[in-house]
């Protein structure tokens, strides 16, 4: 039996594979070492992971953990290994990037270039093994193009400083019952502003008819073509996976043709493709 993540910064899509090939899955909050210590880590898998699992684990010994996550740099990967292995004690722990996660569960063991628009955002050459050179993400205050806690940074900052009209401020501050002082306060003094930003984001898709929103969220994804995409020069189709691209794919679409770049397979989230990717690693009961 094996355990197969994937996490970004908002939540953790885990998937529980037995032998027979039953798939379980179960979500929990967002892990990211990049915010939180070992600690904070392991106590979120004790107390969300376990208690939906314990009942699945009869069905055979645990013996890989596959985990993908944002923030798992070659320097803070390690603290995650140590809290998973902290709670899974007689399994074999593997801990990579979300990037190199979105790889393999987009293009399995096959080279081209693959991206994550999420919480945060990033994108890759994946030689159908490994990562071989990116365009660094650089998180959302640097970076992180085309990502939905960008998307709502922009957003926000856009509707407080009055460039989207009255109509759309007044309807923003009224959907999420929130004013300019508790978002300052949420950004600026409070922990996972990134996850805040996210989640405001929504109000583009809840508004995407407006031409305004659309104009956006359109240039939103030029900026991350343009910042990013352009320079891998490739003619192949490019890869997509995330909430952001998943749900705005009409405008992506827009995009990436408007760019001259053609666009390839778009998942919401990479598990199923990881899954297969590591099947072999799954024992089979005797």
């Amino acid at each position: 039996m094996i355990l197969v993540a994937d996490s970004g910064s908002t939540k953790v899509h885990w998937c529980l594979v037995t032998a027979s090939g039953q798939c379980s899955d179960v979500f929990t909050d967002g892990i990211n070492p990049l915010f939180q210590t070992c600690d904070a880590m392991r106590n979120s898998i004790c107390n969300q992971l376990l208690p939906q699992i314990s009942s699945l684990l009869w069905a055979g010994t645990l013996t890989h953990v596959f985990f993908y996550g944002a923030g798992c740099t070659p320097e803070k990967k390690v603290f995650v290994q140590r809290a998973l292995e902290g709670v899974f004690k007689k399994a074999e722990v593997h801990v990579e990037s979300d990037m190199l996660g979105a790889a393999r569960g987009l293009l399995n063991r096959h080279a081209g270039v693959a991206c994550i628009l999420g919480t945060g955002s990033g994108s890759c050459f994946y030689n159908g093994e490994t990562i071989e050179w990116c365009v660094p993400s650089l998180g959302y205050i640097l970076g992180d193009e085309g990502s939905a806690a960008v998307l709502g940074k922009r957003l926000v900052g856009d509707l407080m400083k009055n460039q989207l009209g009255d109509d759309l401020k007044e309807a923003f501050f009224k959907e999420y019952e929130t004013s300019m002082a508790d978002i300052i306060e949420k950004v600026y003094r409070q922990p996972f502003p990134n996850r805040f930003l996210a989640k405001l984001s929504k109000f583009c898709a809840d508004h995407i008819e407006d031409e305004r929103i659309h104009a956006l969220v359109y240039d939103h994804f030029v900026q991350f073509i343009r910042r990013n995409l352009v320079q891998y020069k490739t003619e192949q189709p490019i890869g997509f996976v995330g909430s952001i691209a998943y749900f705005y794919r009409p405008v992506l679409e827009e995009a990436m043709k408007a760019e001259g770049l053609p666009l390839g397979t778009i998942l919401k989230d990479p598990i199923d493709g990881l899954k297969e990717f590591h099947k072999d690693a799954i024992i089979p009961t005797t």
